[in-house]
């Protein structure tokens, strides 16, 4: 696959869009458990199909602890019982957000994530979703690839 802008150069051209997904992706991921913000991570990437970010996202989610079996099944997170309710919404939103041309987002999608977060940690939940949206756009337009 052709690299396009190299990955160190891409940062390089705009730094502003470097330190600025970092820092909103920060202030969104702070008042949210870790654990959940790396499932969604996660599970954008492997909707986006940003290689790159999977790898790094769950290398990351098993160095704070996350099970490898839970990383494996997180493709079908609907057909296992063991992600809780509160995950299970945020994932649910995570698809909701990053699938939007599919179908937009439901009101039950919506009183979904309402029963499991406040409105201010959907807000930030949101933001988490939006940030690694971007991150994945990037990497996948510029051909990034993991470091095995």
């Amino acid at each position: 696959m052709q690299q396009r802008i190299k990955q160190p150069d891409v940062y390089k051209l705009q730094p502003a869009i470097l330190k600025s997904l970092i820092d909103l992706g920060n202030a969104a991921a702070g008042e949210l458990e870790h654990s959940l913000i790396h499932l969604v991570k996660l599970r954008a990437s492997q909707i986006n199909g940003c290689a790159f970010c999977q790898h790094m996202h769950a290398n990351e989610a098993r160095k704070d602890g996350e099970q490898q079996h839970r990383l494996d099944v997180l493709p079908a997170w609907r057909e296992v019982a063991i992600f809780t309710a509160r995950e299970r919404a945020a994932l649910a939103w995570t698809e909701a957000l990053t699938q939007l041309s599919n179908h937009g987002v439901s009101d039950a999608c919506f009183t979904e994530v309402r029963e499991q977060f406040n409105e201010k940690e959907i807000v930030n939940l949101s933001a988490a979703i939006a940030t690694i949206n971007a991150w994945n756009r990037i990497a996948v337009g510029f051909n990034f690839a993991p470091n095995f």
